[in-house]
């Protein structure tokens, strides 16, 4: 069974459906898979670089336009599927062209643009839910990264259970893993942190919920001796909250926008830590809480969507509005023996998160659709 994979739809910053990309390519090549990735010509040197095994082509340099590459996705990502004699075409990332000669499997990453609509933008969320109900419609098989998303998914668009193939995500242990004291200093002094600090890393979205989470730290700390700073890492997003929730902070407590982390620091970051907080108000996977377990971090997560299938019993949970998320961060800050033993289990439990076993759920869903009923 040769597999062609779009990976088209990676953006610049290889975030989000980039790491996705990045992970799960060289894992299907182990696997064994017959594999042929298409890459925007910007990333052939990228993915060549660990896809070894697998055959890399460039789309058209235009693709890196957005309107371009939606068009290419309609005409020539079919006449590729020709090309290279695929038997099943891999769409990663929702969209999918209209006329595809072979089996299509559509990965589905989300589904809080039905769930939570206040907190993506009009645009995008309209783009998305349609990206979705055109997929269920038309694909083979439907990959997603948890069964809450499966679960809603469903809720909202009546697919049948049977067109699902959830394929958890994993987690590259040798990025993410617990690191020595130097290792911690070092990160803590390129932030500009001298003590003890609570970490938060992703997009700053609304639906990540980062104002909340700054106004409840501010709470807990404000009358501590020794205040731990608030560390938040990862792209700027557009919640525009976070900005106003940061000017309210007063001058004794440090908060510090870190914005996107070198990567060789990431375990630095979030095993350094006292806690990891992320009051996510729903999520697809949640891959920040899996690599901060990997890193052996006390975590502190909500149990919204698929949160509670990644962290399990081995993170502390809280609710989302700020009265919740001050009351768990406050019990963990205070607790330096439950913050250990939930390091420790958490770093048990991610062991078991590997992107061999999602290439292997994957690798199912390719000959599922290559079964399917009219394919």
């Amino acid at each position: 069974m040769r597999v062609l994979l779009d990976a088209t739809a990676v953006p610049a910053d290889r975030g989000g459906v980039g790491r996705y990309v990045d992970e799960l390519v060289p894992a299907l090549v182990r696997q064994g898979a017959d594999l042929v990735v298409a890459v925007q010509p910007r990333d052939l040197d990228v993915v060549g670089s660990f896809a070894a095994g697998a055959e890399v082509v460039a789309a058209p340099a235009a693709t890196g336009r957005r309107a371009v590459r939606l068009a290419w996705e309609q005409a020539g990502l079919p006449a590729l599927v020709r090309r290279v004699r695929a038997d099943v075409l891999h769409s990663p990332h929702y969209t999918l062209p209209a006329l595809a000669p072979v089996p299509v499997v559509v990965t589905l990453h989300d589904a809080t643009f039905f769930s939570h609509p206040e907190v993506h933008t009009g645009t995008k969320g309209r783009f998305f839910r349609a990206a979705t109900r055109v997929a269920v419609r038309r694909a083979a098989a439907l990959v997603v990264p948890s069964a809450a998303t499966r679960d809603e998914v469903r809720r909202f668009t009546g697919a049948p259970a049977e067109r699902f193939h959830v394929a958890y995500h994993g987690v590259d242990t040798a990025v993410f893993h617990p690191v020595d004291d130097a290792e911690r200093r070092r990160v803590a002094a390129s932030l500009g942190v001298t003590g003890g600090y609570v970490g938060f890393l992703g997009t700053l979205e609304p639906r990540k919920n980062v104002p909340a989470l700054v106004r409840a730290w501010q709470e807990v700390c404000a009358d501590r001796a020794d205040p731990p700073a608030l560390v938040l890492a990862g792209g700027k997003g557009w919640d525009d909250d976070v900005e106003p929730a940061l000017a309210a902070v007063p001058g004794h407590l440090r908060a510090i926008r870190a914005g996107y982390l070198p990567f060789d620091d990431l375990a630095g970051f979030l095993a350094g830590a006292l806690v990891l907080a992320y009051p996510s108000r729903g999520e697809g996977f949640g891959l920040p809480v899996l690599e901060a377990m990997a890193c052996g971090a006390a975590v502190l997560t909500t149990r919204e969507l698929s949160l509670p299938e990644v962290g399990g019993d081995a993170v502390a949970y809280c609710g989302t509005d700020e009265a919740e998320i001050a009351r768990g961060l406050r019990a963990l800050l205070d607790a330096p023996q439950e913050r250990g033993r939930l390091g420790e289990a958490a770093r048990r439990r991610a062991e078991g998160f590997t992107w061999d076993a999602s290439a292997a759920a994957h690798l199912e869903a390719y000959a599922a659709a290559v079964r399917a009923p009219g394919a």
